[in-house]
C-alpha cells in the first residue's frame, strides 16, 4: 500500500506510527527532530518534508504489508506516480483543517488512472479548526469519490480523545501514557448517540447501495452486522465504488491502529487484483498474467537508487512468478538477459538480504546493468512487456557547469546518475548557447539535486538561469526594390532586384523562389543560386 496526501498533511507521521505499533520500531520517530525511519535522506531531515518514496514492509493481524510513503510535494510527484503504479491500495490522508489540498487532488487523480483502491484517513484532528464534516463533504465534492464514514470523531481541536467505532458501535479511547498503545473501549456518550445512529444508519445505506449480495440483507433488516457489513465493504473497496473514511491524529497517537485494520480488512492482497495486463513482445497482442506463483515472470521496475556500499538499486514489484537470486531474467527493451546478482528487502535505507520474491511483493535487485525505470523484467521463453510510467515533462530550467575544468568529467557522470534515479530529472546541451542545462519540476527540485550534487558526489557547480537566444519572424509582407548602378573594372554593372517577404504558415518553415521569368533572363545559374543562398541567409540572420 501507499500512503499519498498533500504536503504537511501527515503522510510521514502516520507512516511512523505504523511501524511503531506493528513492532517494526521501538521509539516514534519526529518529521520536526528529524528521525524519521522513511525520511532518511539528509535533505529531507533537514527541511522537514519528504523528497524520495521510501519502501519499508511490516506485519499487523498476521498479514504482510509492502508500505510506500511518498513525498507531498509538487515538485516530487513522480514518486507519487511510480509509487502508485506498482501498489495495490493506497491511504489518502487529509488534513482535518485544510480538507482537500491541491496535491490531494492530483495524487488522487493519479491513482484513478491506475485504478488502486483506497481508504481516506482524516488527520490532525486535534488542531484548531479541524472539520469531520466539512472534509468528508470535499472528499464528495471535489474528489467525485463515495466516502462512508466508518468513525465519528469524539471531540475536536484540544477535545479530540477517540473516535466512534460505527460498526460494533463503541467509543475507543486512547491512552496518552502508553503512548496510544492501550486502547479502552466504553458506551457511546449520551449526548453522541444520536449522531452515531444516525451515521451507522447511512452507513448501511451506503454498504448496500454499492454492493447487490448486501442489499438483501439491507431490506430484511437495515441494522446490518459488523461481519456482514465488513465483508461488503471490502468487496466494494476493491471495486472501487466506496472509500470508507477514518479519522485521528498520528501526532497524538490516536487512531493509526484502527486505520492498520482497515487496511487489512478492506485494501485488496495482490491475489484479489485484476490479472496484471502486458504485451506479448513477438505478436504485440494483449496478454494476461495471473498474480500467483505459478505463472511466468513479470516484474516492473519502478525506481533506482545509489546505494554508498552496494552502487544501483533497482526497486521492483512482482507481478506474476517468483524472482530468485542467481536467476536470468529478461529485459523486452534492452533484448538482453541479465542475472541477478542480489535481492534485498526494504526497509527506507536499511537491507535485508533475501533469496527470493514472490507475487505482490516489492524489493530491489543488485547488480543490473541494463535497466531503466519503467522497465519489464520477464521470463525469456515468453517474454512480455508491461505499461511503462508516465513521467511528466520538465517545467524549469538551469544552467549548470563546473567550478573547474578538472571536475568536468565527474559533474557529468553524477548529473547521468541523478537523471537514471529521477527521470523528471534531465541533463542536456542548448545546441544554440553551448550551456549544460539541468531540468526539473520546480525550483525546489532543482535546489535539491544541486544539493545532492554537492554532498553525495561531492560536485561543487556554478547554476544559473540559461542564456535565451532570440529569433525574429516575419509577421506581414513586405516589398522592397534595389537598384544596383556602378561601374566595376573599366565597365558599368546595372541591375534592378525586387523582394517581397510574406509570412507562412507556422511551423512550415522558409522558402525561397526566384520568379521564373527573371530566373531565364539570368546569365548563369550559379548567380541564380548565389541568390538564392544570399535571401536565404537573410531570412535566418
Amino acid at each position: 500500500i501507499g500512503i499519498v496526501a498533500h504536503i504537511d498533511a501527515g503522510k510521514t507521521t502516520t507512516t511512523e506510527r505504523i511501524l511503531f505499533y506493528a513492532g517494526r520500531t521501538h521509539r516514534l520517530g519526529n518529521v520536526d527532530e528529524g528521525n524519521t525511519v522513511t525520511d532518511w535522506m539528509i535533505q529531507e531531515r533537514e527541511r522537514g518534508i519528504t523528497i524520495t518514496s521510501a519502501a519499508i514492509t511490516c506485519s499487523w493481524q498476521g498479514m504482510q504489508i509492502n508500505l510506500i510513503d511518498t513525498p507531498g510535494h509538487v515538485d516530487f510527484t513522480i514518486e507519487v506516480e511510480r509509487s502508485l503504479r506498482v501498489l495495490d491500495g493506497a491511504v489518502g490522508v487529509f488534513c482535518a483543517v485544510g480538507g482537500v489540498q491541491p496535491q490531494s487532488e492530483t495524487v488522487w487523480r493519479q491513482a484513478d488512472r491506475y485504478h488502486v483502491p483506497r481508504i481516506a484517513f482524516i488527520n490532525k484532528m486535534d488542531r484548531m479548526g479541524a472539520d469531520f464534516e466539512a472534509c468528508v463533504a470535499e472528499i464528495r465534492t471535489r474528489l467525485r469519490a463515495n466516502p462512508v464514514c466508518l468513525q465519528l470523531p469524539i471531540g475536536r481541536a484540544e477535545t479530540f480523545s477517540g473516535v466512534i467505532d460505527l460498526l460494533e458501535m463503541r467509543a475507543l479511547a486512547y491512552d496518552e501514557g502508553t503512548e496510544g498503545r492501550d486502547i479502552r473501549a466504553f458506551e457511546i456518550p449520551a449526548e453522541l448517540m444520536a449522531a452515531a445512529v444516525a451515521a451507522r444508519a447511512a452507513l448501511c445505506e451506503q454498504a448496500a447501495e454499492a454492493d447487490d449480495t448486501l442489499m438483501e440483507a439491507y431490506f430484511e433488516t437495515p441494522e446490518l452486522p459488523a461481519d456482514l457489513l465488513r465483508a461488503s465493504l471490502r468487496r466494494s473497496v476493491i471495486a472501487g465504488k466506496i472509500v470508507p473514511v477514518l479519522c485521528g491524529t498520528s501526532l497524538r497517537n490516536k487512531g493509526v491502529q484502527q486505520l492498520l485494520d482497515a487496511v487489512v480488512w478492506y485494501l485488496p492482497s495482490p491475489l484479489e487484483r485484476p490479472p496484471v495486463e502486458a504485451t506479448d513482445l513477438k505478436s504485440e497482442a494483449k496478454v494476461t498474467r495471473e498474480q500467483s506463483a505459478a505463472a511466468p515472470l513479470t516484474g516492473l521496475v519502478f525506481k533506482i537508487a545509489t546505494d554508498p556500499y552496494v552502487g544501483r538499486l533497482f526497486f521492483v514489484r512482482i507481478y506474476a512468478g517468483t524472482l530468485k537470486k542467481g536467476q536470468n531474467v529478461y529485459n523486452p527493451r534492452s533484448r538482453k538477459r541479465e542475472r541477478i546478482l542480489k535481492l534485498v528487502r526494504l526497509f527506507a535505507d536499511d537491507q535485508t538480504e533475501v533469496e527470493a520474491l514472490g507475487p505482490g511483493e516489492i524489493g530491489a535487485i543488485v547488480g543490473l546493468k541494463e535497466a531503466t525505470t519503467g522497465d519489464t523484467l520477464c521470463a525469456e521463453h515468453q517474454p512480455v512487456y508491461l505499461e511503462r510510467i508516465t513521467v511528466p515533462e520538465p517545467v524549469m530550467f538551469m544552467a549548470i557547469e563546473p567550478k573547474s575544468r578538472a571536475d568536468k568529467e565527474k559533474l557529468e557522470q553524477s548529473m547521468a546518475l541523478l537523471a537514471a534515479e529521477d527521470p523528471t530529472c534531465q541533463v542536456r546541451v542548448d545546441a544554440e548557447t553551448g550551456q549544460t542545462i539541468l531540468s526539473g519540476m520546480g525550483e525546489l527540485h532543482l535546489e535539491i539535486l544541486v544539493d545532492r550534487l554537492r554532498r553525495e558526489f561531492k560536485c561543487e557547480a556554478n547554476t544559473g538561469r540559461p542564456m535565451v537566444s532570440y529569433y525574429e519572424t516575419v509577421t506581414a509582407a513586405g516589398k522592397s526594390t534595389y537598384l544596383f548602378d556602378r561601374e566595376l573594372g573599366g565597365k558599368r554593372h546595372y541591375a534592378q532586384v525586387t523582394v517581397e517577404v510574406a509570412p507562412r504558415k507556422r511551423g512550415s518553415g522558409h522558402a525561397v523562389e526566384i520568379v521564373s521569368a527573371v530566373r531565364r533572363r539570368l546569365p548563369d545559374e550559379r548567380l541564380a543560386e548565389c541568390v538564392e543562398q544570399g535571401l536565404t541567409d537573410g531570412i535566418l540572420t
